[in-house]
């Protein structure tokens, strides 16, 4: 594990919910059980604020905290190129087995898109 997925993990970032008028979505891997609830309060078509909640491994605890940091500040537009790359990078790699981590907050990501 890398020192960045340690640390995603043992001090994840913006955990919890948004009430209204936040955009909430969830994803699921029906493979592995894990679900990621993913939350965005947009301000002026920007991310003003982001939170997660996720029931699953250590690779997807921290992968979801590493995405609560790639998408604040984005716009929609900013948000869809968001990609499984993109948060197995942030988290510093994930091994072969997690990286379901990262296909999961992508479709949370697509999940709020289609909400935007």
């Amino acid at each position: 594990m890398s020192p960045e997925l340690i640390d995603h993990f043992r001090n994840p970032r913006n955990v919890g919910a948004l009430p209204p008028p936040a955009i909430t979505a969830e994803a699921s891997n029906p493979v592995c059980g894990d679900i990621l609830r993913l939350s965005v309060r947009m301000e002026a078509g920007h991310v003003a604020e982001v939170a997660y909640k996720v029931r699953g491994c250590a690779a997807s605890i921290a992968a979801g905290s590493a995405l609560t940091e790639l998408l604040a500040g984005r716009d929609c537009a900013g948000m869809a190129l968001i990609d499984a790359a993109a948060v197995d990078s942030a988290v510093g790699g994930l091994s072969n087995e997690s990286k379901h981590a990262a296909a999961l907050c992508v479709d949370a990501v697509r999940a709020i898109l289609k909400l935007c």
